[in-house]
C-alpha cells in the first residue's frame, strides 16, 4: 500500500491540476488544490479554498460541457469534458476536466476529485485543422469552377 508521504509527493509532482471538493448544499467546495492547479490557474490555495470551482468559468456559463458535468455530479458519476476556463489574470485556457466521485466504506459520497489538464495547444491545433480543411474545400471549388 502506498503511504501518505509518497502519495503527497506524487500529487505535488503532477503536471496537471488536482483538486478535492466536498459537497456543501448545491456547491462542491474546494478543500485542496495541488501546486500545478495554482500554476495553471494563477489562483493560490488561499484564493480558492471553500469556493465552488465555478469561478474558473468566470461569466462563460453557457458552455455545452457544463450541462454534462452537472448531470454527472447529480448522478454521482465520473465525467470528462473540455471547458473554457479563465485564469486569475483573465486569460483563458482550454481545460480538459476529469471529475471522479469518491465514496466511503458505507458507499456514501464523500468527495469529488478533479483533474485539470491544459489542452489549449491541442484545441488550437484542431482549430487550425478546421481552417485548413475549409481552405482546401474552397480551393477545390475554385479549381472545379475553372474546370
Amino acid at each position: 500500500m502506498i503511504n501518505a508521504k509518497l502519495l503527497q509527493l506524487v500529487i505535488n509532482a503532477s503536471n496537471d491540476g488536482i483538486v478535492v471538493a466536498e459537497q456543501e448544499g448545491d456547491d462542491n467546495i474546494l478543500i485542496y488544490a495541488n501546486p500545478a492547479f495554482e500554476r495553471l490557474t494563477g489562483y493560490g490555495v488561499e484564493d480558492i479554498l471553500y469556493q465552488d470551482c465555478r469561478f474558473l468559468q468566470a461569466g462563460d456559463r453557457a458552455q455545452v460541457g457544463l450541462a454534462a458535468i452537472r448531470e454527472a455530479l447529480r448522478n454521482r458519476q465520473p465525467c470528462r469534458q473540455v471547458l473554457r476556463n479563465y485564469r486569475k489574470d483573465g486569460s483563458f485556457f482550454w481545460n480538459e476536466l476529469s471529475i471522479t466521485p469518491a465514496f466511503n466504506e458505507a458507499d456514501q459520497l464523500t468527495y469529488f476529485i478533479g483533474i485539470q489538464k491544459d489542452v489549449s495547444a491541442h484545441m488550437d491545433a484542431l482549430e487550425r485543422v478546421r481552417e485548413l480543411e475549409a481552405e482546401v474545400a474552397r480551393l477545390k471549388e475554385a479549381l472545379a469552377a475553372k474546370g
